[in-house]
C-alpha cells in the first residue's frame, strides 16, 4: 500500500497543483491512498465546500484541517455533511465533523485517519496528547493502518507527538 501525503494547500495555486499533479503521481506511483491538508484551500485561508470538493474530485481521498478551519465561514456545511473531510480531534467535543475517518477503497486495507491540532503558539484546545489516547485503542480494533494529522507550530510538540504515538 502506497499512501500519499500533501501538505497545506494554499489557494488557488494548491488546488491547480492539485489538480494537475495528483492524478499523475497516483497513475506513476501506484498509489492507493491520498490525504491532504486543505485548511488554506480558499484563498488562503480555510476551506470551503466547493474548494473541498475540488480537491477531492481531483483525487484526495481525505481532506484535514487546522486552526484555520474556522476562517471560512461555510465550512460548517462541509463539517456536517462531508465523511472526507476530518477536522482536529481535540476541539470541543460539541464542535460539528468528527476527529478521524475511516477509509477503505476495494482490496485495500481499512485505514483511520486522525486529525490533531497542536497546542504551542496555537489555540488552547483540549490536550491533543490526551484526546488521541483516549480513543486510539478504539480505533486498533478495526484497523492496525492508523495515519495521524499533527497540524501544530511548535517543532518539539510534533516530535513529542511522533514518539507517544510510537508504540
Amino acid at each position: 500500500m502506497k499512501i500519499l501525503f500533501i501538505g497545506d494547500i494554499v489557494g488557488r495555486p494548491g488546488r491547480r497543483a492539485v489538480r494537475e499533479c495528483v492524478p499523475k503521481l497516483v497513475e506513476k506511483h501506484q498509489i492507493s491512498m491520498v490525504i491532504a491538508n486543505g485548511e488554506n484551500s480558499a484563498g488562503g485561508a480555510g476551506i470551503t465546500p466547493a474548494t473541498a470538493r475540488e480537491i477531492h474530485d481531483a483525487g484526495v481521498d481525505v481532506i484535514t484541517s487546522g486552526d484555520h478551519l474556522w476562517d471560512q465561514r461555510e465550512v460548517i456545511g462541509l463539517l456536517e455533511k462531508d465523511p472526507y473531510f476530518v477536522r482536529p480531534l481535540n476541539y470541543p467535543k460539541d464542535t460539528p465533523g468528527h476527529g478521524y475517518v475511516f477509509w477503505q477503497k476495494g482490496e485495500i486495507p481499512q485505514v483511520a485517519v486522525v486529525n490533531l491540532q497542536g497546542r504551542t503558539f496555537m489555540a488552547d484546545l483540549e490536550n491533543p496528547f490526551l484526546a488521541i489516547d483516549a480513543i486510539i485503542k478504539e480505533i486498533r480494533q478495526q484497523t492496525s493502518i492508523v495515519i495521524v494529522d499533527f497540524h501544530a507550530e511548535a517543532t518539539s510538540e510534533k516530535i513529542a507527538m511522533g514518539r507517544f504515538l510510537d508504540g
